[in-house]
């Protein structure tokens, strides 16, 4: 009877240590969206929702989040947020909306955004943003709207955009 009541205690321990070391979605998506509010400033208090303690982003506003719990939009336009873009925004994998326009963001347009395959608007225009525009972003087949006038990027357009079919705006 010993023996079986430290099997039960060690198969216990193993499964919940097990289940700790296994990272879920929201809190892989949580992470990366921390990364972006740890990289900006926000002096109008936008972000302040955003606990990194919840398990859940989709509590947090400006997340909107499908029946699976996994972020789809984020609404950030106009914010009045400064910083930088972070490449963790490239592990949103059911993003279809980043709105992210009429802030003061500054650097590159990260490449893994290239990797956001659902896609539908990249709204990043009326920034500081500076750069060339990622090749990357031509990976994005679902993209309709693709908005980065107004900023400070250089160099040619990426020519592989041209083969975005959905794309009604650029």
């Amino acid at each position: 009877m010993a023996i079986w009541a430290q099997y039960h205690h060690l198969l216990a321990l193993f499964l919940l240590t097990w289940a700790s070391a296994v990272p879920t979605n929201a809190n892989m998506e949580g992470d990366a969206l921390y990364a972006l509010r740890r990289a900006v400033k926000d002096p109008e208090h936008v972000l302040q929702s955003w606990d990194p303690t919840l398990v859940d982003p989709c509590t947090w506003f400006h997340v909107t989040c499908d029946s699976d719990n996994r972020v789809t939009r984020l609404d950030l336009g106009n914010a009045k947020l400064s910083g930088n873009l972070v490449p963790e925004l490239g592990k949103l994998e059911r993003l279809q909306y980043l709105e992210l326009y009429m802030n003061n963001l500054v650097g590159p347009i990260p490449e893994q955004l290239g990797g956001l395959k659902n896609l539908v608007s990249l709204d990043l225009f009326h920034n500081n943003l500076t750069g060339s525009i990622p090749p990357s972003l031509s990976k994005l087949s679902n993209l309709r709207f693709l908005r980065l006038n107004r900023n400070r990027l250089s160099g040619t357009i990426p020519r592989e955009l041209t083969k975005l079919g959905s794309l009604k705006i650029l």
